[in-house]
């Protein structure tokens, strides 16, 4: 995939300003010697995700012919929710494809947002995501990650990283396909090319980490779903790793105690709901998980906070000082 350029990132802003929340960045209030660490708290959309941005620059970059047969899409959650949400308030219909590992949460909010969905296996919803279609299923195919138009809306991300923070040094993001990074990088990168950008995955299914490794996509070797689903494929997309090696700096892989304590963090010092893979990049803030060399006495860091939509058995287990399965 080519790179996004900033204009059409801009645009993309432009053109779904009234259909997200321009999210607020705050310090953490958590004390770490040598940095500042803020919060962008992506949770707050309306959908609980990021992931609204970038649905609803795909839908309403589309022409009116292309969605008279509704639109659908494979996702394990919050993309769902983020075009179902916006497919209801364009009256389009939407149909998602969710693998039968998906939290509850996220299903019972789809078909709040009236969403129509299909509940297959892991392994034939991840051979939907590779493929990027959806035989035998109408409607025009959307994908979560591997789609210009969903790159560039969050990409407004970093614009409003900017904007708020223009000195940031390090940027750290979830990885699940790679859209959020590289929509981010690619705004941030076009204006401030030294900020160094870390993508955050979980020990147990690390497929940028392995890619990076072996220098190619290849499935991760002993992959393991966990509590942080909405990360962690069982490999990065071939056609997103042109642009994340052209992006991404470098990996922090946490360990699943390490993202269940910055959940219980989030929700001790900000009472901040976080699901596991929003809550990754604050994990690797607190454990120093990121290379960055400054001029600056404190580091400015930035964790984004993707998404707040987890199941609250979960949060009681977290609450209590355990990892949930």
């Amino acid at each position: 995939m080519d790179p996004i350029p900033l204009e059409e990132i801009r645009a993309a802003r432009e053109r779904i300003k009234d259909h997200v929340l321009r999210t607020p960045l705050i310090p953490l209030n958590f004390h770490i010697e040598g940095v500042q660490v803020y919060l962008k708290l992506e949770n707050l959309q309306s959908t609980g995700s990021f992931k609204q941005r970038g649905a609803a620059n795909a839908l309403l970059s589309l022409p009116d012919e292309k969605t008279r047969n509704g639109v659908v899409c494979p996702s394990a959650g919050n993309f769902a929710q983020g075009l179902a949400y916006m497919a209801q308030k364009l009256h389009v219909s939407s149909t998602i494809i969710v693998p039968d590992t998906a939290p509850s949460t996220k299903i019972a909010a789809i078909r709040r947002y009236g969403g129509n969905i299909i509940k297959v296996p892991y392994g034939d919803w991840w051979k939907t995501m590779t493929q990027q279609k959806s035989d035998g299923v109408p409607g025009e195919f959307i994908h979560p990650v591997c789609n210009r138009h969903v790159i560039a809306g969050n990409g407004s991300i970093g614009l409003e990283i900017l904007e708020d923070l223009p000195d940031v040094d390090v940027i750290l993001v979830p990885f699940g396909g790679g859209g959020l990074i590289t929509g981010i990088a690619s705004a941030v990168k076009a204006t401030k090319p030294d900020t160094t950008i870390v993508a955050c995955e979980v020990s147990i299914a690390a497929p940028l980490t392995h890619a990076r490794k072996v220098g190619h996509p290849e499935p991760v070797p002993n992959h393991q779903p966990s509590f942080v689903d909405g990360m962690g494929g069982k490999s990065v997309f071939q056609d997103m790793w042109g642009l994340i090696s052209t992006l991404v700096d470098d990996t922090a892989v946490l360990e699943l105690s390490e993202i269940s304590d910055a959940v219980r963090i989030l929700l001790e010092r900000h009472h901040v709901l976080a699901e596991g893979a929003g809550a990754a990049p604050l994990a690797a803030a607190l454990a120093g998980k990121y290379p960055c060399s400054t001029n600056e006495s404190i580091l400015k860091v930035v964790a984004v906070i993707s998404g707040g939509n987890i199941d609250l058995d979960k949060v009681a287990v977290i609450c209590q000082g355990a990892v949930p399965h």
